[in-house]
C-alpha cells in the first residue's frame, strides 16, 4: 500500500467520529565521514502512521510503524484514549480536521534522487577527501539523499499524496592548527549538488593565510553568508513567525503585523512550491501549501498558523502544522524564501566595509527572547576581518547576541544571487527543511565575547 492507501486503511481503523491518519514513508541513504575517511553508512526504509483523534475539542495522538491491521487498531485506541483522558478535564478549543483535499502538482520530486544511489555518495566522499588533502586538511561531514512519500486521510473524507526527494552533503575541512571551513548545499536532485565545488569552498576557508586575530566585544558590520542568514532567518521563524506564539502573545510580532519591521530591502515569504526550495504540497494535518507573504520591502503581512494556532487567532490555517493536532511548540514556515538585492557577489557586499566581520555561518543559536526577536549564536567554521573592503585574515570565533528583526532592519544591501541552505544530520524521523537566502552586509551587529 502506497502511504495515502495506508492512512485511509488507519482512519478505518479508529472508531473515533473524527479522526486524521498521516503517514510518512521514508527510504533514505546518508554516509558520515571523518578525518578523509567513512565512518558511517545507513539506509532507512520505514514507515510512520500517526493517528489523532478528537473528543470534545481535545486530540489524542498516537503513532506506530506498523501497517498490520491489528497495530492500526490498537494504535487508534491509545489516540482515543489520550484524547478521552485531555476532555476529562472540561470542553477544549481545538476545531477538528477538515476533508483532505488531493496534493497540487509541483517540482519537488527527482526520478535519478529517488533510485538512492550510494555510488553518487561515494564520488561526493571521494572529492572531499581530494579537496582536503590537497591542502593537508581533514574533511568531515555527511552526505545524504532521500524519497518520502506522505499521505494523508480524514474521517471528513478526501485524501492527499506527496512525493518529495531531498539531497544534501555539508564538508567541514579542518587544518592542523585547528582552524575549520563549512560549506554545504542542499536540493530536490542529488544531481545538483557540485562535492567538488562544496569541498574546495570549505577547504579554502578553512587553509586561509594569517594568524588569526581577536576582536573586542562591540557592534561591526557584518557579512553574512547565505547559511548564516539561513539561520537567523530561522530563529526569527520560531521567535516571531509562530502563529501559537503570536495569538499568545508571546511573538516577536505581536502588535506589529502591518508595520516597519525590517529594512525596505527585506521580503520574506513561505514559498512550499517553488522549486528554488524543497516543495511540499500540504501540512501534517493535509492543509494544502500556499505561498505566504510573511515580510513584504520590510513591512510584516503574517505569521504561520495551523489549525489549533489558527483557531485561536481567528484566521484559520495557513498550512503550516507540523504534526496533527499541532506540534507542543506551535507552527513554523519552513520553505523561506528572502529576496535578493542588488549586489553581484560577497565582494561587493564587503567592499565598503572598512572594519567588519565575515560570518560563514552560526551555530549553537536559540532564542533569549521571542517577543524581542533577541537570539544568542556563535560564528563558526570561516570567521573573518574585513579590513578595507577586503577579508584579509582570520579571526577568533564570537559570539552574537542581537535581534533579528534588529539585523534585518540594519541590512544595507544583499546579494541577487540565492542559495538553499539547512541544517540535514536527521537523527530523528527525517523531515527535509531550507531556506533559500543571498549573503548580506548589515551594520552595526552586535557581538558579545570571543570564544575562541
Amino acid at each position: 500500500m502506497n502511504a495515502l492507501e495506508l492512512a485511509e486503511a488507519a482512519v478505518s481503523a479508529t472508531p473515533a467520529a473524527e479522526a486524521l491518519a498521516h503517514v510518512t514513508r521514508e527510504r533514505s541513504l546518508m554516509l558520515r565521514f571523518a578525518r578523509n575517511r567513512p565512518t558511517q553508512a545507513t539506509a532507512v526504509d520505514d514507515v510512520t502512521i500517526e493517528l489523532a483523534v478528537l473528543a470534545d475539542g481535545h486530540v489524542g495522538r498516537a503513532s506506530t510503524n506498523s501497517d498490520d491491521p491489528e497495530a492500526l487498531r490498537a494504535c487508534a485506541r491509545r489516540a482515543q484514549d489520550a484524547a478521552r483522558a485531555a476532555a476529562a478535564a472540561g470542553p477544549g478549543a481545538f476545531p477538528g480536521f477538515e476533508a483532505a483535499q488531493p496534493a497540487r502538482a509541483h517540482h519537488g520530486h527527482d526520478p535519478q534522487t529517488a533510485m538512492l544511489d550510494a555510488g553518487l555518495g561515494g564520488e561526493a566522499l571521494a572529492a572531499a577527501f581530494e579537496a582536503a588533502e590537497g591542502r593537508a586538511l581533514e574533511a568531515h561531514g555527511v552526505w545524504t539523499v532521500a524519497e518520502d512519500e506522505r499521505g494523508i486521510a480524514t474521517s471528513a473524507g478526501g485524501g492527499a499524496l506527496d512525493r518529495t526527494t531531498d539531497a544534501y552533503l555539508k564538508v567541514i575541512c579542518i587544518g592542523p592548527d585547528g582552524r575549520s571551513g563549512y560549506a554545504s548545499d542542499m536540493a530536490v536532485a542529488a544531481g545538483a549538488l557540485d562535492p567538488t565545488a562544496i569541498a574546495e569552498r570549505a577547504a579554502a576557508k578553512a587553509s586561509a593565510a594569517g594568524t588569526p586575530g581577536e576582536l573586542a566585544p562591540g557592534e561591526y558590520p557584518v557579512v553574512m553568508e547565505p547559511r548564516a542568514v539561513g539561520t537567523l532567518l530561522e530563529q526569527l521563524a520560531e521567535s516571531a513567525l509562530n502563529g501559537l506564539l503570536h495569538a499568545e502573545g508571546r511573538g516577536g510580532l505581536v502588535d506589529r503585523l502591518g508595520e516597519q519591521v525590517a529594512a525596505p530591502s527585506i521580503t520574506l515569504a513561505d514559498s512550499p512550491l517553488s522549486p528554488a526550495t524543497l516543495p511540499r504540497a500540504f501540512d501534517a494535518e493535509g492543509t494544502p501549501k500556499r505561498p505566504l507573504a510573511l515580510i513584504q520591502d520590510g513591512i510584516a503581512r503574517a505569521v504561520a498558523h495551523d489549525l489549533r494556532s489558527g483557531a485561536l487567532a481567528g484566521t484559520g490555517s495557513t498550512g503550516h502544522a507540523l504534526e496533527p493536532g499541532g506540534a507542543p511548540d506551535g507552527p513554523l514556515p519552513t520553505n523561506l524564501v528572502l529576496a535578493g538585492g542588488g549586489a553581484a557577489e560577497l565582494d561587493d557586499l564587503c567592499a565598503p566595509v572598512e572594519r567588519g566581520i565575515f560570518v560563514t555561518r552560526l551555530w549553537y543559536e536559540n532564542v533569549v527572547r521571542p517577543r524581542e526577536t533577541l537570539i544568542t549564536a556563535v560564528t563558526r567554521d570561516g570567521t573573518f576581518l574585513i579590513e578595507d573592503g577586503k577579508v584579509t585574515r582570520p579571526l577568533r570565533n564570537m559570539r552574537l547576541t542581537d535581534s533579528v528583526l534588529g539585523i534585518l532592519s540594519r541590512v544595507e544591501d544583499l546579494t541577487s544571487g540565492q542559495r538553499l541552505t539547512g541544517n540535514a544530520d536527521y537523527y530523528a524521523r527525517r523531515f527535509a527543511t531550507g531556506v533559500v537566502s543571498p549573503a548580506l552586509r548589515a551594520e552595526a551587529v552586535r557581538f558579545t565575547d570571543t570564544t575562541g
